[in-house]
């Protein structure tokens, strides 16, 4: 069964970026030559889960020739491609950064941070401390078994795409077409925001 995906007011869970700090990132981008946009998925269903994430966060904006432009609400999700109840629940966000390092760099550090909360890789689609996986950058298209772009299965997770839309309302999946008409085409189901927690941007 799919969802329909609507357009209403905004979500009162998504929190405005001060104006401040928008200045901040802008200005800091004009450091960067030539920066593209990228945007990264985080997940975390051991552990701290909220803790974890906003390390991720905070990692991110400590990697040299990275600006955090937009952190999303935190969703709590069913796990995916295993048995109900058999792993705890995610809590799940979005990250829509500025970078200069190319996708190979950038898919470094992320692997980087995710050995740095104890990710273990072990079991495909099993229980992890931290997943940080790059949805897509810039227009890019590529099927290079490395790193796919944009990811393979993105246009079919609402865990990604529903605090994509969140953070970017226009966004698109290259070659796939708008985030929102894609939200449209899924099942929500398993995939709730939780207005009671949220993640910081780095000051």
């Amino acid at each position: 069964m799919t969802s329909s995906f609507t357009q209403g007011p905004t979500d009162p869970t998504v929190q405005p970026v001060p104006a401040a700090v928008v200045e901040k990132v802008d200005a800091a981008d004009t450091t960067l030559h030539n920066p593209q946009r990228a945007v990264l998925s985080l997940g975390s269903n051991l552990g701290n889960r909220l803790e974890t994430l906003q390390g991720a966060v905070d990692a991110l904006e400590d990697t040299p020739g990275v600006r955090i432009k937009a952190v999303s609400p935190v969703y709590e999700t069913e796990p995916w491609g295993v048995e109900p109840g058999s792993q705890p629940s995610y809590f799940n966000a979005v990250v829509v950064v500025k970078t200069t390092l190319p996708p190979s760099s950038l898919l470094e550090r992320a692997h980087a941070i995710e050995e740095a909360f104890n990710r273990v890789r072990d079991e495909r689609w099993g229980p992890r401390t931290l997943d940080v996986d790059i949805v897509a950058y810039a227009d890019l298209v590529s099927d290079d078994p490395k790193l796919t772009l944009p990811h393979p299965r993105a246009h079919e997770r609402a865990f990604v795409l529903a605090p994509w839309h969140d953070v970017d309302p226009d966004a698109q999946v290259p070659g796939r077409g708008p985030v929102a008409g894609l939200l449209g085409t899924i099942t929500r189901e398993g995939v709730a925001p939780r207005a009671d927690l949220e993640l910081r941007l780095p000051e």
